[in-house]
């Protein structure tokens, strides 16, 4: 039997108890306890504090794999073709991703502080996520090098992700279509104004 395969038949690999955890967090944003994520899994509460520690460790993995699953999204449905206007209709559709999405809202009913402080927040597991995504989207700017190829663009990533948390982290904007389309513009324009000089003129 290949290593895949006795991956697949086993129920506690990390896949299944991240997915597991994501399927929770849903419903209970940050209020998801290891126990009910054990039970959900089949497994022992030791099981999981043995191989992840805390339900604070499963979460952050939970929404890596959401923040990651975002962006897939954007690429099915609205993919870059690698131009300023690809990229900045991409980079939208992630944020509006973001803003729909079940465990965004399950965590600003759950956590609403945790959320507050997420749109400020400069370090860990998810800034890094969203930051090496959107350097990969506006590799393509710069033909020679990308984002290590032009320090200016390469700090975009960081400013793009501070403007996008404003639209992506907005929940209670959901079901309001102007609200959202004001959202939408606004993020839209901000990001027009960033990635203006790209690329550069030959």
């Amino acid at each position: 039997m290949s290593p895949q395969s006795r991956s697949e038949r086993n129920p506690y690999n990390t896949g299944h108890v991240i997915t597991t955890a994501r399927t929770l967090m849903r419903t209970d944003g940050l209020d998801v306890p290891l126990t009910a994520i054990a039970r959900s899994c089949g497994t022992s509460r030791n099981f999981l504090y043995a191989n992840w520690k805390s339900a604070s460790e499963l979460h952050h993995l939970a929404l890596k794999a959401e923040l990651a699953h975002a962006f897939d999204e954007a690429q099915r449905t609205c993919p870059s073709d690698g131009t300023t206007p690809g990229i900045i209709d991409h980079l939208t559709h992630v944020a509006r991703v973001v803003r729909r999405h079940p465990t965004t809202a399950a965590i600003a009913r759950s956590s609403p502080m945790a959320l507050v402080a997420a749109h400020t927040a400069i370090e860990g597991p998810l800034i890094d996520v969203a930051t090496e995504r959107i350097g990969d989207l506006l590799y393509p700017l710069v033909p020679r090098g990308g984002v290590w190829g032009d320090l200016a663009l390469k700090s975009r990533t960081w400013k793009i992700l501070w403007i996008a948390r404003p639209a992506a982290l907005c929940p209670e904007a959901v079901g309001d279509q102007r609200w959202e389309d004001t959202l939408d513009s606004a993020f839209t324009e901000l990001l027009r104004d960033l990635l203006s000089p790209w690329p550069p003129v030959q």
